[in-house]
């Protein structure tokens, strides 16, 4: 029983990191019908920022600040490479948050350099006993801060004049236009909240370890997270997201018990086979809408 609430605690606490980075895809794609591939890169210049103001601020307020400084960079990026493109094919944006990914990811990895460094968070590899189980007390902050994060942001969406304007506009664009809705400050927002969401992430997936130049690679199994929980899904994708990072937890775990010919890292890939089961048994996701096209 202990073994499986320490499997599970650390499955809920890489889960949330996935569902912090795929919120921010999903709160995108519900605004603008594009995929970003830019949220990896932000959620590595999230946490290199972190790194530079945990110092001068203490680790909390590097959080926040750092969040805000990478919201206003997604921010920025938008305006400059993506607003521009509006009106062109959906394909085409795709690309240039490709290329937005790839130049973000260079300077952050610029600023990393030789000496790997630390977020400085107060958790580190710390562990705390829970029923006689095992937790790492950075598993717990993770889910408790990912419960209220998710908490302000439906908060957000439901009882603000902004956050109800997104919803609006992640319906029907025009029909938000002809209301007097701005949808370039839906894109922008939209934009914004991704970007505080992967720095948050960031800084998670860097807790008990280093930045370094690869931690980005995290952020893509946040893919597989969407397409299991529905593109256009924010429950989706917090649900996936938590289930994604149990069941890798728990493939880790019984690695030892698998055939050799599998290989050693079964656990890396499992969120994809999970995900190519849903592109099978359920393209639109597990809670995504289903599009019926009229012949």
């Amino acid at each position: 029983m202990t073994t499986a609430i320490e499997v599970i605690s650390r499955g809920l606490g890489t889960g949330s990191i996935y569902a912090l980075i795929a919120l921010g895809f999903v709160i995108i794609y519900r605004a603008t019908r594009v995929i970003s591939f830019a949220q990896p890169a932000l959620m590595l210049a999230g946490a290199v920022l972190v790194t530079y103001l945990v110092e001068p601020l203490g680790f909390y307020a590097a959080v926040v600040a750092g969040a805000l400084g990478t919201a206003l960079l997604a921010l920025v990026a938008e305006r400059v490479a993506v607003r521009p493109m509006l009106g062109r094919p959906v394909f085409t944006i795709a690309i240039i948050t490709i290329g937005l990914d790839v130049v973000i990811r260079v300077i952050a990895i610029a600023f990393i350099g030789t000496d790997l460094p630390q977020v400085g968070d107060p958790w580190g590899l710390k562990t705390v006993n829970v029923f006689g189980a095992i937790l790492e007390q950075r598993h717990i902050a993770m889910v408790l801060t990912t419960a209220a994060l998710v908490a302000a942001l439906f908060g957000f969406l439901r009882y603000t004049r902004i956050g109800l304007a997104m919803r609006a506009a992640s319906f029907d664009q025009e029909a938000a236009m002809a209301q007097g809705v701005s949808v370039g400050a839906v894109f922008a927002v939209s934009w914004a909240i991704a970007g505080g969401l992967a720095a948050i992430g960031g800084v998670f997936a860097a807790s008990g370890t280093a930045v370094s130049g690869t931690m980005w690679l995290i952020a893509l199994v946040a893919l597989p997270v969407i397409i299991l929980g529905g593109l256009d899904s924010l429950v989706g994708a917090l649900i996936a997201g938590l289930f994604v990072g149990v069941v890798q937890s728990t493939v880790a775990h019984f690695q030892q018990y698998f055939p050799s010919w599998v290989g050693g890292n079964v656990a890396a890939i499992s969120p994809y086979v999970l995900m190519m089961v849903a592109l099978l048994v359920r393209p639109y996701g597990l809670f995504g809408t289903r599009e019926v096209e009229r012949v």
